[in-house]
């Protein structure tokens, strides 16, 4: 956060016993996960972003816009350069 940048991460779950709180929180230990990870039971985070694909990267900038959207793994590098060019710019 020094630089700007949150990292918050959406589950959606797949399966009924991900719907439970207390196992995602297992896992997100398990995983060693240091971000906070929003649990979204009802598809409404996911509805609002009309997201359909599992994984999905948005980043959103200063003013609350998305500007940057990848589909799936990979693109590392561009993911990458477009955090870089978002935390350079000026917020009023």
């Amino acid at each position: 956060m020094d630089q700007g940048l949150v990292v918050i991460g959406n589950h959606y779950p797949e399966f009924s016993y991900e719907r439970d709180l207390d196992n995602l929180r297992d896992a997100l230990v398990r995983l060693d996960v240091p971000y906070p990870v929003a649990q979204d039971n009802d598809r409404q985070t996911w509805g609002a972003y009309n997201n359909r694909y599992w994984p999905t990267l948005y980043l959103i900038d200063k003013q609350g816009n998305i500007r940057y959207k990848h589909i799936g793994e990979g693109a590392y590098a561009e993911t990458e350069a477009a955090i870089q060019y978002l935390l350079a710019e000026s917020y009023p």
